[in-house]
């Protein structure tokens, strides 16, 4: 067994599906509601989920929420992109290696995320996010640090649901065949071709806060359904009235098959 292969299985402990809490909006947003200091952010989270994914300057601010038996595991993402600056209108999706992964395991990362984005429509421009994607792979591979790929297609927002599908579908294979270890990545519309097609375990993100948290629990029953290893949850486990509560029915959804009306109200979340 390996450092990577320990560290994996620390992720997917027991055979279970993962809960990991994103928390590095941050990074490019700045800011945003309910993760306006860092301290109070992460006190909002609870130690029965898997990981919590960060930035490294968050990291080195925040190591008490790691350094106690049984706290979830860092995660830290290590290249920046415009593709997140969705504020300032950016389109290019033009990304730089922002840490070395050796500074980040020096900070206490136990995993890496690279993000990925091509179709951005300048091919150099994707030839040179493949090739910072697979630099930094490389720094991971030398280190036994396990790398998430993220696949994250250019203007989310914006584009049909096809296109999220096609995008998504082609990327995480892309990030399988680049060396990546898991894939972290958007729900489609037929997600089960993008489970086929990858053959990593795949972790499906929340995106944007669905007021209901029924609503978020179903997404979460439906990701995993369909053949994900676990989901990736931010804005919606951590903007809640009970961000505590939250995590913990969401974990009984993920990780038990709890059905999420019953997860709801065994956690008083009607």
């Amino acid at each position: 067994m390996t450092g990577k292969d320990v560290r994996l299985q620390k992720l997917f402990s027991r055979d279970e599906n993962a809960v990991v809490i994103a928390i590095d909006h941050g990074y490019m947003d700045g800011p945003i509601p309910g993760m306006e200091n860092l301290n109070k952010t992460i006190a909002k989270i609870d130690p029965v989920v898997d990981a919590i994914l960060l930035s490294p300057g968050m990291l080195k601010q925040l190591g008490g929420g790691f350094n106690y038996k049984g706290a979830p595991i860092p995660i830290v993402r290590i290249n920046w992109s415009t593709v997140f600056c969705f504020e300032w209108g950016y389109s290019q999706s033009q990304t730089v290696q922002a840490f070395s992964v050796k500074e980040a395991v020096s900070l206490g990362a136990e995993i890496v995320l690279i993000s990925l984005t091509l179709k951005t429509g300048d091919e150099a421009n994707d030839a040179r996010n493949v090739e910072i994607f697979s630099q930094l792979r490389s720094q991971a591979a030398e280190l036994g640090i396990p790398v998430v790929g993220e696949c994250f297609p250019n203007n989310s927002d914006t584009i049909s649901a096809e296109e999220m599908h096609d995008q998504v579908l082609r990327g995480t294979r892309i990030l399988a065949e680049l060396g990546a270890d898991l894939i972290k990545t958007f729900y489609t519309t037929r997600f089960p071709e993008v489970i086929e097609g990858c053959p990593l375990p795949v972790l499906g993100l929340g995106g944007h806060t669905l007021p209901d948290p029924y609503d978020s629990f179903c997404l979460a029953q439906r990701i995993i359904s369909d053949g994900a290893k676990g989901v990736v949850f931010g804005r919606n486990a951590i903007q809640r009235s009970d961000p505590i509560a939250y995590q913990r029915a969401l974990c009984e959804v993920v990780k038990h098959g709890m059905d999420p009306r019953e997860a709801c109200q065994k956690f008083s979340l009607t």
